[in-house]
């Protein structure tokens, strides 16, 4: 097989079929890539509900999508759409395959596309191991960004540190969306705090009595807050939860915002306060200051990236970070609920100044 030469790819396909956060993070790949092959087209391959987190980036010439609804559309339609997307896939006619993850399509779009060069995760299995021409192995302790950067590096090509800022473009449909929000809300032209206390996975979240205590605390500096969580029953249960556990007025946004939206709406936040979720990630790649609570899984690998940041982790609990769905599997994390408001507020209360 010919040397890989980054000057000779005219196409190139970036997947990444993960969740959002996991997309996002993935988005400086794109921006190194372009430096390294300026002439190239690159194109990505996302689940479709992520789609969003790359839509709009500079670097990025084609948006393909997967959608896990097809399973539940029946055999043959399923059938059709995977075939309607391998065949737009192959009429690409890509040089360069960068697969970010160890799922299996990617070693059959190495082989299926025909592309002269692919990389990915080195693991186990010859089918695997025969579908990529280059293979590099996660480093542990190593943040998600630099991990999926290490894919361009084991081709020789260079990360700068320009390229590594994560990439998420709001655009002027979001932005004017938000700033009516904000308007009728008299916000407009005051500073606010952006508070998301949920996530996908409850075991991540601090409690909604802490949490209101903490709303607690802004007001009595004259700040108020902002609170959004996604359009899911148990999501909203608990920014309704919050809201009752706090004496003081807030904007509930929960449900109402797009993730353009969510990102325009960090974008305009004096800070965002939340748990390691895909909203923390969004705030962070739009340069606002962070406070991340954490619990069972990594800050080293899943940090807020690039930005001003605090931590915040318990350090009475050895075991963490468990990567458990909660202490024993009981969705609840001792590691996280036992984060006092004290601590969270004072480091607010850095970041804010």
């Amino acid at each position: 097989m010919a040397e890989f030469d980054p000057r000779r790819v005219r196409r190139a396909l970036v997947t990444k079929l993960r969740h959002h956060g996991d997309v996002l993070l993935a988005s400086p790949v794109f921006t190194a890539l372009r430096r390294a092959a300026p002439e190239a087209e690159i194109d990505a391959l996302v689940y479709a509900d992520t789609a969003p987190m790359l839509a709009g980036h500079p670097a990025v010439a084609r948006l393909h999508t997967v959608d896990r609804q097809w399973k539940r559309q029946g055999p043959a339609a399923q059938a059709a759409a995977e075939w309607a997307l391998l065949s737009a896939l192959r009429e690409r006619r890509f040089d360069l395959v960068v697969h970010l993850t160890e799922h299996p399509r990617g070693a059959w779009l190495a082989r299926l596309t025909g592309a002269a060069h692919a990389v990915a995760i080195g693991r186990e299995g010859r089918f695997w191991q025969g579908s990529f021409s280059h293979l590099y192995r996660l480093v542990p302790r190593r943040h998600t960004v630099e991990r999926n950067l290490d894919a361009l590096r084991r081709l020789g090509i260079p990360v700068h540190e320009e390229d590594k800022p994560l990439v998420l473009v709001a655009g002027t449909q979001a932005e004017e969306t938000v700033d009516t929000l904000l308007a009728a809300r008299n916000l407009a032209r005051r500073p606010f705090v952006h508070l998301h206390p949920a996530s996908r996975w409850l075991f991540k979240c601090w409690p909604a009595e802490k949490v209101g205590a903490l709303v607690e605390r802004f007001a009595e500096h004259g700040l108020p807050v902002v609170l959004t969580a996604a359009p899911d029953d148990k999501e909203r249960a608990l920014v309704d939860a919050v809201a009752a556990a706090t004496r003081s007025p807030v904007v509930n946004l929960a449900g109402q915002l797009s993730l353009k939206e969510l990102a325009a709406l960090a974008a305009r936040a004096r800070l965002f306060v939340g748990v390691d979720s895909a909203p923390m990630h969004i705030a962070a790649a739009v340069g606002t200051p962070v406070v991340a609570l954490f619990g069972p899984s990594g800050e080293t690998e899943w940090g807020p990236w690039r930005v001003p940041s605090r931590v915040i982790v318990s350090a009475e609990h050895p075991c963490r970070p468990c990567g458990q769905d909660g202490c024993a599997g009981s969705k609840v994390s001792d590691c996280l609920t036992t984060l006092s408001v004290d601590r969270v507020f004072a480091a607010c209360a850095e970041l804010l100044g």
